[in-house]
């Protein structure tokens, strides 16, 4: 049986005030989490909610499926994360890949699993679950940009 993993990142201007959400899924149990932070942008938040999401899972032999309507991140993790880090984690331009340490980060995280994969889900498309981490990830991102405001 998989470990179903939905993931979604929201930031309220970009850069500004961010969020992020998951929701674990296996079998009948089911586990979320959620928060944010200032002055970051949406592809940090996108990511940041896979890595928390995979952290949680503690047995890394189930196999995995992280659902995400990013293209950044399902793009990021099956295709270039190979080609970044054969260049030096520099991209197709040359340049350095952009939240490099975040990209480390989950490098280092999908070493440790047996199988994971990534599936692009379609954003407000009614699906239950990815509904449920949206709602969270813009929920943190405006408690954040609330407490910015209060400041």
């Amino acid at each position: 049986m998989n470990i179903n993993l939905y993931t979604d990142g929201s930031c309220l201007g970009n850069p500004g005030a961010g969020g992020w959400a998951y929701v674990l899924e296996w079998g009948d149990y089911r586990i979320y989490g959620a928060d944010g932070m200032a002055n970051t942008t949406n592809n940090r938040q996108e990511l940041y909610a896979v890595i928390y999401g995979l952290e949680r899972i503690e047995d890394k032999s189930k196999p995995v499926v992280v659902y995400t309507d990013s293209n950044y991140v399902v793009k990021g993790a099956t295709e270039w994360l190979t080609k970044w880090k054969a260049n030096g984690w520099r991209n197709s331009r040359r340049k350095e890949v952009v939240n490099r340490e975040l990209w480390e980060h989950l490098d280092q995280l999908l070493s440790k699993f047996d199988s994971v994969t990534f599936k692009w889900i379609k954003a407000h498309n009614g699906h239950e679950w990815n509904e449920f981490a949206d709602e969270m990830a813009n929920g943190a991102a405006n408690l954040v940009q609330q407490a910015l405001i209060n400041s």
